[in-house]
C-alpha cells in the first residue's frame, strides 16, 4: 500500500473500498435510484448549497470543467478566464473550442489573480461568464473568491469555479459566495477513486441553460439531458458507473460524519505542521502564507538537488508518492498533497522523516529530528 501524497489521487478509506465491491444492480433499479437521491443530498451538503442541480458527472474532474463550459458558452459569448496556472490555461482552450470570445487576466505562477485587474477586466468586457480556479493544482495557490464574486455579480455575469482540489478539504461556500457553476473531482479531498466529477449549478445558471439558442455541442455532457436522468423523470441517458457511485456515496457519508468544519480544520492543521517541518529542513514554500492551499503544498527545489531523483527515492525506498512541477515550474518545485484520508498527523510525520532521508542522500544537509520536533509543536499546541 503506497502512501499517496501527490496532487491526486489520495488514499481511499477502507469503507469506500468495501462500497466498491458491492454487487451491481441496474442503473434504473429502484435501489440504485435511492443511492442517487442520497448522493445528491450529500453533494448539496458538501458544496454548501441548496441548488436543485447537484450531481456527479460520469467522468473525471476534466469532464466537469468541460461540462461547465460547453453548456454555458455559445459562439460569440464573451468569457473572462483568470489564469494563474495550468488549469486556467485549459479553461481558455475549451472556451476557444466553443467559439467564445476569450478575455484573460494572467497572474505569475505561484501568485493569486490580482483583484483589481480582474475587476477592470469584468467591467471592460462585461463577460457572460467569469471563470477561475479556486485551488490551482499546478501551483498550490488558493484563490480568494468572495470579493471576486461580488464584482462578478455586479455585472450580472455567471461565476464559474473549479473546486477540484478544494471540495471537502478547504472552505468552499457555493451559496454564500454566489457561485453559479462549480465542479470538482472525486479523487482528491473526497478520497474516492477517480472517475466522477461532482457538479452543481445555481437556479440562475439553470435558467441560462434553458434559454440557450442552440443545442449544447457535447451530447454526452449536455446537462439538459443528464439532469433528466438524475431528476424526477429518471430518463435514460447513459449507463452510470454503478460501483463508482457506490464509492462516492460512502465517501460523502464519511465527509458528513466528520462534518465539513472539522474536516477543514484537520486539513489546515496538518498543512501548518507540514510547512513548519519543511521549513526546519531548510526548504522554502512557493506560495505566500495567506494564499497557500492546505490540500496541495508546493515546495521550491534547492539548488544542486535533482528533484526527480528525490521523488523516485521516496517512491522506491519509502512507498511515498509526491508530484513534480508542471509547465514552467517543471523541475523547480515538489507538489505534496494532504488530502482527505491521506491528511493525518501520522502521514505528515512519516513523510517529513522520509523526505529528510531522501534529501540527505542527494547531499542536502538537514535534520529529520529537528523537523519532526518543529512539526510536533503544531500538534502539541492543539492538544493543549
Amino acid at each position: 500500500m503506497k502512501l499517496l501524497l501527490g496532487p491526486g489521487p489520495s488514499n481511499v478509506d477502507r469503507r469506500v473500498y468495501e462500497a466498491l465491491s458491492r454487487p451491481l444492480v441496474g442503473h434504473l433499479d429502484p435501489e440504485f435510484l435511492e443511492v442517487m437521491n442520497e448522493i445528491q443530498h450529500l453533494l448539496r451538503y458538501t458544496f454548501r448549497t441548496q441548488n436543485r442541480l447537484a450531481i456527479p458527472l460520469s467522468g473525471t474532474g476534466s469532464a466537469g470543467m468541460e461540462a461547465a463550459l460547453v453548456n454555458f458558452v455559445q459562439k460569440g459569448d464573451p468569457v473572462l478566464v483568470g489564469v494563474a496556472g495550468l488549469f486556467g490555461e485549459r479553461m481558455c482552450d475549451i472556451v476557444q473550442r466553443c467559439g467564445g470570445r476569450l478575455a484573460r487576466v494572467d497572474a505569475d505562477w505561484g501568485h493569486p489573480l490580482p483583484l483589481d485587474s480582474m475587476e477592470r477586466a469584468i467591467r471592460t468586457h462585461r463577460p457572460r461568464i467569469v471563470a477561475v480556479v479556486h485551488g490551482e493544482t499546478s501551483t498550490g495557490v488558493r484563490q480568494p473568491l468572495e470579493e471576486l464574486s461580488r464584482v462578478t455579480r455586479e455585472q450580472d455575469s455567471l461565476f464559474l469555479v473549479d473546486a477540484v482540489t478544494t471540495l471537502g478539504g478547504v472552505p468552499l461556500e457555493v451559496d454564500r459566495w454566489q457561485i453559479d457553476l462549480c465542479y470538482s473531482g472525486t479523487q482528491k479531498c473526497l478520497s474516492c477513486p477517480p472517475g466522477l466529477s461532482p457538479l452543481t449549478v445555481s437556479d440562475r445558471g439553470a435558467e441560462v441553460l434553458r434559454s440557450r439558442r442552440l443545442p449544447v455541442q457535447s451530447w454526452y455532457l449536455d446537462l439538459t439531458l443528464v439532469q433528466k436522468y438524475w431528476g424526477a423523470e429518471r430518463t435514460y441517458h447513459h449507463t452510470a458507473p454503478i460501483s463508482m457511485n457506490y464509492a462516492l456515496l460512502e465517501a460523502l457519508r464519511i465527509v458528513h460524519e466528520e462534518t465539513l468544519e472539522a474536516r477543514w480544520s484537520r486539513h489546515e492543521e496538518n498543512h501548518r505542521a507540514l510547512v513548519v517541518g519543511l521549513s526546519a529542513l531548510g526548504l522554502e514554500m512557493l506560495v505566500d502564507p495567506e494564499y497557500r492551499l492546505w490540500s496541495l503544498n508546493t515546495v521550491k527545489v534547492p539548488p544542486a538537488v535533482e528533484e526527480e531523483r528525490v521523488r523516485q527515492r521516496l517512491l522506491r525506498q519509502h512507498d511515498i508518492e509526491i508530484g513534480g512541477g508542471l509547465g514552467i515550474l517543471r523541475g523547480k518545485i515538489w507538489r505534496i498533497g494532504l488530502m482527505g484520508t491521506s491528511c493525518v498527523r501520522e502521514n505528515v510525520q512519516r513523510f517529513v522523516e522520509a523526505f529528510a532521508a531522501s534529501l540527505q542522500a542527494e547531499g542536502f544537509p538537514c535534520s529529520a529530528r529537528d523537523a519532526l520536533d518543529q512539526a510536533g509543536q503544531v500538534y502539541k499546541t492543539r492538544d493543549a
